[in-house]
């Protein structure tokens, strides 16, 4: 009775499985949407919607600027808060600098170290954060990082070796750009208690660094939403 019960229990699943399948291939492989797909897809279409938001914005401040019935005073106090929230373009010096993941091979370089663990060898939050915020230190008058322009509620977070901002996904390199005195910036990243640790990694397992000179270089806008969204108690 027990050997019946077992044929007929497989006997259950086999049908079951041959009419869910219909035909096809109900294992998990390679031609099935991974997560990672998902991500970067979603990543790019937050990306086009950021395109399209921006070219509205631009269309109703030209409207807005036609005859809106402001005072010149009213207009300028307008500019300078946009100018200051960094919804404009920002056009000045400029300084980038690039972070990279080590090699997957790399070993120390410096005695006295010990060798690598996989988390000693990529580029994490808490470096980039370092970076941003050495710069606004050393008077950076605006920021991009990559593509997009940091503003006063942007967060640079990363999930493993990916970076998530404003709801798009980069791998390394990461580039940080900034504009304001390069010097001063430089000076700014070379006191940084957190850059320092950085350049130890630089130096003993290969983690990329690399600061340029831009010249005049201008950073776009952000052309994201503004509006904050909260949680609300019930009534």
């Amino acid at each position: 009775m027990l050997t019946a019960g077992v044929f007929a229990l497989a006997g259950l699943i086999f049908f079951t499985s041959f009419n869910t399948a219909k035909g096809t291939n109900i294992r998990t492989d390679s031609s099935l949407l991974k997560l990672s797909d998902l991500i970067h897809e979603r990543s790019r279409e937050n990306g086009e919607r950021d395109e399209s938001n921006g070219a509205l914005r631009a269309e109703i401040e030209a409207l807005a600027e036609r005859d809106n019935g402001s005072t010149k005073a009213e207009d300028d106090k307008l500019a300078a808060l946009e100018k200051r929230a960094g919804t404009q373009k920002l056009r000045g010096e400029g300084l980038t600098v690039t972070l990279n993941d080590a090699p997957p091979d790399a070993r120390a370089k410096l005695p006295g170290y010990p060798e690598p663990q996989p988390d000693y060898l990529v580029i994490h939050q808490q470096d980039l954060q370092a970076v941003v915020n050495a710069l606004w230190q050393g008077g950076a008058q605006g920021i991009k990082v990559m593509d997009q322009r940091l503003i006063s509620t942007s967060a640079v977070r990363c999930v493993g070796n990916t970076l998530i901002l404003q709801g798009r996904v980069y791998s390394p390199p990461y580039k940080i750009t900034a504009v304001g005195d390069p010097e001063k910036l430089k000076k700014a990243m070379t006191a940084s208690p957190a850059i320092r640790n950085y350049m130890v990694y630089v130096n003993v397992y290969g983690l990329g660094w690399k600061v340029t000179d831009d010249g005049p270089v201008t950073l776009p806008g952000y052309s994201g939403t503004v509006d904050l969204h909260y949680a609300k108690p019930i009534d």
